[in-house]
């Protein structure tokens, strides 16, 4: 298990190269949804989601010990936080991302100094690949979530928020965080829980692939049978991970899940009520809110948007649903 302590150290590393992005509201959506709806931002975190703290922290470390380069998988956002925090430590990283990855994703790595191999993510394994990789080049394998310093690292991201929250005098009466492998919300939990032991920890997943929801209500990990694009890329993994899911058994609730249309627009909302952009993935928890998933009416909510790289066909396509 992750401690709290772990995420307090990672802050501490990460204090001077992190933004501590805001808590931000709508009275729009308060009004609509009968409650106090609060927003952590992380797409306006530094390469536009919470994956760089998670990089960070895992990299500023292994950086002490060796001058070896990096190599990880990603299907986009935990690329560019790789990419960005290798290249603060001069180490070279090699992504290894799905070929069907969004545009805007793979660009972004390339121009952090990532080198990007492609991937088919039906036919073959990254993991199998960045195995390869690691141990033909010598190379730091950093996961994209099951690991413990990627955990704390992620878990930054809930600590500010909690202390956010402390200077606005306010209590979450429920927290949702998008969910695929289970880096951040296993973080964020442990750091909200600290904080707000009361509060109610909800992961958000997207249609055909619930694996956290299903594996909560099991006891045991389970894997997603859909082999299917999602626009939630960011959060389609296969199953929770190892050292993510006992955090998940301790501290959630349970999972919900939200379709394409309902994701759709709630990044509609994002743009047109908070004047964000949010990637289909990163705003899965306001989609099942505006689905009538959880209870809003008189209570205070905390959504982490986890990430704000979509591509611009998928922005145009939430903007019809508004």
């Amino acid at each position: 298990m992750v401690t709290y302590s772990q995420i307090t150290d990672a802050h501490q590393r990460l204090t001077e190269v992190v933004i501590n992005t805001p808590v931000i509201e709508s009275v729009s959506i308060n009004k609509q949804l009968g409650g106090r709806v609060l927003f952590k931002v992380e797409a306006l975190q530094r390469t536009g989601s919470f994956k760089f703290r998670g990089a960070y922290n895992k990299i500023s470390q292994l950086a002490q010990n060796s001058d070896s380069g990096i190599v990880a998988y990603s299907s986009g956002n935990h690329a560019q936080g790789v990419a960005l925090a290798a290249s603060l430590f001069n180490l070279p990283a090699t992504i290894i991302m799905p070929a069907d990855s969004p545009r805007i994703k793979i660009n972004n790595t390339k121009a952090l100094g990532g080198e990007v191999i492609l991937y088919d993510r039906y036919t073959q394994s990254r993991e199998e690949i960045g195995q390869t990789l690691a141990q033909e080049g010598n190379l730091a394998l950093v996961k994209p979530y099951d690991d413990l310093d990627i955990i704390a690292g992620q878990g930054t991201a809930g600590l500010e928020a909690s202390h956010q929250l402390d200077k606005l005098g306010l209590k979450p009466d429920q927290v949702i965080v998008p969910c695929g492998g289970g880096g951040l919300i296993a973080g964020t939990s442990i750091a909200m829980h600290k904080h707000f032991p009361k509060a109610k920890i909800w992961a958000a997943e997207p249609e055909h692939y619930d694996d956290a929801k299903r594996s909560l209500a099991a006891g045991v990990r389970v894997s997603n049978n859909a082999n299917q694009p999602s626009l939630c890329d960011s959060i389609v993994t296969p199953t929770p991970g190892e050292l993510t899911f006992p955090i998940m058994q301790a501290h959630l609730e349970g999972g919900l899940v939200v379709s394409e249309e309902q994701v759709l627009q709630a990044m509609a909302s994002c743009m047109q009520e908070l004047k964000v952009v949010i990637e289909p993935g990163g705003c899965a928890g306001l989609a099942a809110l505006f689905a009538g998933l959880l209870p809003t009416q008189n209570k205070t909510t905390l959504v982490i948007l986890s990430g704000g790289n979509a591509d611009p066909d998928i922005l145009a396509r939430s903007l019809k649903h508004k």
